[in-house]
């Protein structure tokens, strides 16, 4: 499997019901403006991305393959976990004086800041530092096919989503990416 599809599916999965998706939702029905959020989302997703791809691949040269294999391992292992419980959004968007682009691009920034998403970015850099850039494509990319359903759907309840299968099924997909990362390191 590329490290674009491999990169794109585990964060798709990992931002269901996470609380960017949430907030996705949030500035869909507030400012009632798909385009500015939309391209707020993908702008905002590629710099912190960018940014923890770039600190995946640098912790990578400082540690020994075996090492870096451990990592690797445990992060997914502890991923599989994260994904379990509920997200929630912690706060009201705070930037709403801005307008829809500049707000959407600070508050989704700031959500993703130590984000499950923002932390596998940095460990799939680690695991793939040659294919860094496919990995910031891949990880933008499942941000969108995540939250842009979210934006469309705008209205629509984020509660009708069977969020908890979806959680199940997303740590099983962490678990498997850690036995891959074990089996063929």
């Amino acid at each position: 499997m590329s490290i674009f599809l491999i990169s794109a599916v585990t964060v798709a999965l990992a931002e269901i019901g996470d609380k960017t998706q949430l907030l996705s939702l949030l500035l869909a029905c507030r400012y009632r403006k798909v385009a500015p959020v939309i391209w707020a989302i993908l702008f905002a997703t590629l710099l912190n991305h960018t940014l923890a791809a770039w600190l995946g691949v640098v912790v990578a040269d400082y540690l020994s393959p075996e090492i870096l294999k451990w990592v690797i391992i445990v992060s997914f292992l502890l991923m599989a976990g994260w994904v379990l419980i509920p997200d929630k959004l912690d706060e009201e968007e705070k930037f709403s004086g801005y307008g829809p682009f500049v707000s959407a691009f600070i508050a989704f920034f700031i959500a993703e800041i130590g984000d499950k998403t923002q932390i596998a970015t940095s460990v799939l850099s680690a695991q793939y530092t040659e294919g860094m850039l496919f990995v910031i494509a891949g990880t933008t990319a499942g941000m969108l096919i995540a939250n842009v359903p979210v934006v469309l759907a705008g209205k629509c309840s984020a509660e009708s989503l069977p969020l908890s299968m979806i959680r199940k099924v997303t740590s099983v997909v962490f678990i498997a990416l850690a036995c891959g990362a074990f089996i063929y390191q």
